[in-house]
């Protein structure tokens, strides 16, 4: 008997036939999102829809036909295979879309978060669209030309796929323009080129050559309202996750989300806030630089310094404490305490991640202790997705049934939408009593308090079929960008520094964005610098003299 051998394949028709299997099925997500940009399918559009798929397979065959080597070829079409499956699977599950920051945000996410991602339905995903046209390539017996007739052989595929491409996108260029100026989101969702693309750019960024660190607000100084204080001051900015304004009550949501802080006196609660980005990653170093959104890049914020280091400039002592996966840079020069490792016993944590009060324990000692004045960064986990149950501590399951995995196909979306209700109604009371801890310094300690509180950026929780967080801020909806910010201060703080209450609350409906933090944190604590802009400091107008 004659043993069964593999099949036998030339180089150029195995990376056809990938190149098909990628353009085809692994971008079904695409597809979809390409014939609802052109109109949807009919008699008239089947040759732009039939062009526009032989564009996508020519150039996945110009693309890979640099690959068809010895020893490459296999290992290269399969890891495309598998990313172009993995990367579907998210696209189809949470309707993110894939960028640069993306990958940067998952990047620089910490194991546990990483980790409510990742399952079985997603293992199964990716080996039966994956793992089985994987096992084929890995069998089968390829036929490699040789030699300089080999090479031009795979130069002529290439250039050739490429020209034809070049030519059908010319004919089909005034149909497809429009479609594709009006939807830019669809490169975003073209896999497995939107991963090449998006992780070329983050190493890219990544391993640029790093430049000196650029100093600004040198010059800093406590202003005329500090003179003759013998009081100290305590200030804490927290720093929320995933929160979104639009299931704040405050923020005019119909559920009962923020029971405690809609007591709360002298809160003064801005409804009209937008964020720096979509994602943690981008947000936090965003909004903590002198730069605004509009001129806001990764590799200009990492080379200089940020708002903590006026504040140390100022003579203030900066501490930022952290229960979430790090400050991305922002607290590099200042002090740094992570509590968000679970310990057995440790207080406000289960065995796989702390809860946000965690953020307060020894902090009332902290604030008491003679010293500097004080600003104190509490950065939360808050409503980090997608298990959104986890963020909470039992008893504070108001809303249900709750969706209590990250699989949120096995999910309704009511149940989604309770589990997040459910993390900003325990963000209403770790706000809650951080300002009664700061009330109570400031009433024991002869301390002037003040709280600030704005979320990094919001969270899609199913509108449009979207979920998380994280879409290009292009196109990115309104869930994602709009988020909370309030204030508090104690008597004695407005009144050392002079700030007009009834003009903040006055200004409570105006468009305000991340770029505001920055310069308005300055004005709060008169803290005078030539990098202050007074546009963009919200006391500026409210200051008495």
């Amino acid at each position: 008997m004659h043993k069964l051998s593999s099949p036998r394949i030339s180089a150029n028709l195995l990376v056809f036939a990938v190149s098909l299997l990628l353009a085809s099925a692994a971008n079904i997500n695409f597809w979809s999102a390409f014939i609802h940009a052109v109109g949807g399918v009919s008699l008239a559009r089947l040759p732009l829809l039939a062009g526009s798929f032989a564009i996508v397979l020519l150039l996945f065959h110009a693309l890979l036909t640099p690959f068809s080597f010895r020893f490459v070829a296999k290992p290269a079409l399969i890891a495309f295979l598998l990313i172009a499956s993995a990367s579907a699977w998210f696209i189809n599950e949470y309707g993110i879309l894939i960028d640069r920051t993306m990958i940067q945000n998952m990047a620089e996410t910490d194991l546990r978060e990483a980790g409510e991602l990742l399952n079985w339905r997603l293992a199964a995903f990716v080996a039966l669209t994956a793992g089985l046209p994987s096992l084929l390539v890995a069998r089968v017996q390829v036929r490699f030309p040789s030699g300089a007739r080999g090479l031009a052989q795979r130069a002529g595929i290439a250039a050739g796929a490429l020209a034809a491409a070049v030519i059908l996108l010319v004919l089909l260029f005034k149909t497809l323009a429009p479609a594709v100026r009006e939807h830019r989101e669809l490169r975003y969702l073209l896999t497995p080129t939107n991963v090449v693309q998006a992780l070329n750019g983050y190493l890219r960024q990544r391993w640029s050559k790093p430049t000196p660190l650029t100093p600004i607000g040198r010059d800093a100084v406590k202003g005329s309202r500090w003179a003759g204080q013998a009081r100290r001051t305590v200030t804490v900015i927290v720093v929320g996750e995933t929160a979104r304004a639009a299931n704040f009550s405050l923020d005019g949501y119909v559920r009962p989300t923020n029971p405690l802080l809609a007591r709360e006196p002298g809160l003064i609660n801005f409804t009209r806030v937008r964020s720096c980005g979509t994602a943690t990653a981008v947000s936090v170093p965003c909004v903590f630089s002198a730069l605004t959104r509009e001129h806001y890049d990764d590799s200009s914020a990492v080379n200089q310094e940020g708002l903590l280091d006026v504040l140390a400039h100022a003579g203030l002592r900066v501490l930022w404490r952290d229960n979430n996966s790090g400050c991305k840079g922002v607290c590099a020069r200042v002090e740094f305490a992570d509590l968000s490792a679970p310990a057995p016993g440790k207080p406000h944590c289960s065995s796989d991640e702390c809860h946000d009060e965690v953020l307060l324990d020894g902090l009332p000692e902290l604030i008491r202790r003679p010293g500097k004045d004080l600003v104190v960064v509490l950065h939360q986990k808050g409503s980090h997705g997608p298990e959104y149950a986890k963020r909470y501590p039992v008893g504070f399951g108001r809303f249900g049934p709750v969706c209590e995995t990250s699989e949120f196909e096995r999910c309704t979306r009511a149940a989604i939408v309770n589990a997040y209700d459910n993390t900003i109604l325990y963000t209403d009371t770790f706000l809650a009593r951080t300002i009664d801890m700061l009330r109570a310094a400031a009433r024991d300690s002869d301390l002037d308090t003040s709280l600030l509180y704005f979320s990094d950026h919001g969270e899609s929780l199913g509108e449009g079929k979207l979920y998380l967080h994280g879409a290009p801020y292009l196109f990115a909806p309104d869930e994602q960008t709009h988020v909370p910010m309030m204030l508090w201060m104690s008597d004695g703080f407005s009144q050392r520094f002079r700030i007009d209450r009834a003009c903040l609350q006055a200004r409570r409906d105006q468009a305000l964005s991340h770029d505001n933090v920055f310069h308005s944190v300055l004005g709060m604590l008169n803290i005078e610098t030539a990098v202050l802009n007074p546009r963009l400091d919200l006391f500026h107008a409210c200051v008495r003299n």
